[in-house]
């Protein structure tokens, strides 16, 4: 039986998105649409492939046989597109990167700016949420984490280290009894993340320093920078970030320093694809140039 690559690609969406709606904004489809080439597939194999309930799209059992095979001919359709594109044409074809917001605020836009430089072909996206990525749904095609994940048909490679100190606008600093010690710490206003959203142990970076308290807390890295930034207290920040707050300075910075890892964490299925074998590398060259130079500004 021949199957139509156009309608398993919509297969593919709706599986990964749970949603036809989300599916269709995935592939510009309106949702009816993307409703009809799933129909005509189950009509084609005379089979359901999902389960639909108000909560979503689930996939059957036999959707979950298609699967499997949908995402090799997936790999198949791309592949054929990086050999008749060639390497000379650079990299083609869009990638979605997921990170958290710390990272792609402020180490992914210039690392991405030169990649795409370097691959005029190539449309890049970053997703930045302040959560675990699911590479299973295809939410992204690859992901920064700051801890290896441990479960799941996915490989993991260290990117580098990074590291992080305790920081403060110099007007709140002018303003507030001087910090000598980790004890001064306590009288002092502190910025954070919200305690019942921290996604990963490895950012609980205040219970480290042995602080049990947040006066102002955020689950963006970027909003935490940025109340830091208006005075509002110190925070623990990444080196990294520093340069792009001029008149915020570290604090107690030889006694209280921390250190951090990336990895760069991939569904295994796509290590045979040349394109992103590539656009693997140049990321994390990329990061691995642009950490040291930033954490030296800091």
């Amino acid at each position: 039986m021949a199957l139509d690559w156009d309608d398993l690609r919509v297969f593919l969406a709706v599986a990964r998105a749970e949603s036809l709606s989300r599916a269709g904004r995935m592939l510009k489809l309106d949702p009816a649409t993307a409703g009809r080439r799933v129909a005509r597939l189950e009509a084609a194999l005379g089979t359901p492939l999902f389960a639909k309930s108000p909560t979503g799209y689930a996939l059957t059992d036999a959707g979950q046989r298609l699967m499997a095979h949908a995402v090799r001919a997936e790999h198949a359709v791309e592949d054929a597109a990086d050999d008749m594109a060639g390497q000379a044409a650079g990299i083609t074809g869009q990638i979605r990167i997921g990170a958290p917001d710390g990272v792609a605020n402020f180490l992914l836009p210039q690392v991405c700016r030169q990649i795409g430089q370097d691959n005029p072909g190539l449309e890049l996206q970053i997703v930045a949420l302040p959560r675990v990525f699911n590479l299973t749904r295809r939410e992204a095609d690859m992901v920064i984490a700051v801890s290896p994940p441990t479960a799941g048909r996915l490989t993991v490679q260290k990117i580098a280290d990074y590291r992080l100190h305790m920081a403060a606008a110099q007007s709140y600093l002018d303003a507030h009894p001087p910090i000598r010690t980790l004890e001064d710490l306590r009288e002092h206003r502190i910025v954070g993340y919200i305690q019942d959203m921290i996604f990963d142990p490895e950012l609980d970076y205040l219970a480290e320093v042995g602080l049990s308290h947040v006066d102002l807390a955020s689950n963006s890295v970027a909003v935490q920078m940025n109340l830091i930034r208006q005075g509002a207290g110190l925070g623990v920040i990444h080196d990294f970030a520093l340069p792009f707050f001029p008149g915020m300075v570290r604090v107690l910075p030889e006694g209280l320093s921390l250190s951090r890892s990336f990895y760069l964490v991939r569904h295994a299925d796509d290590r045979r694809l040349d394109r992103h074998n590539r656009f693997a590398q140049s990321l994390c060259d990329g990061i691995r140039a642009e950490l040291p130079r930033l954490e030296a500004e800091a």
